[in-house]
């Protein structure tokens, strides 16, 4: 299943955090026409370097299939950005 929506907060160190919901299908849809000239580009490469277009476009599928319920957290000093896919 493709991730739905992300969630980034932002925790600054003198202040409320900013939490911000992006939905993700929307976004996909605005930029399809960067997608299509990425896909574009990995089946040039994957011709390039003699790699199966079939197998590479699967993999990245299952990755973006393997996305919801990832959760990445980063911290720098007294500031740090959570972000959740879901």
């Amino acid at each position: 299943m493709m991730p739905q929506l992300l969630t980034v907060q932002v925790k600054r160190p003198n202040g409320r955090p900013i939490r911000i919901w992006v939905p993700v299908l929307p976004v996909l849809l605005v930029l399809s026409p960067v997608v299509v000239l990425a896909v574009v580009v990995a089946a040039v490469a994957c011709l390039v370097y003699r790699i199966s277009l079939l197998r590479a476009l699967g993999t990245g599928w299952r990755i973006m299939s393997a996305l919801p319920g990832t959760r990445l957290d980063v911290e720098h000093g007294r500031t740090a950005v959570l972000v959740n896919i879901r």
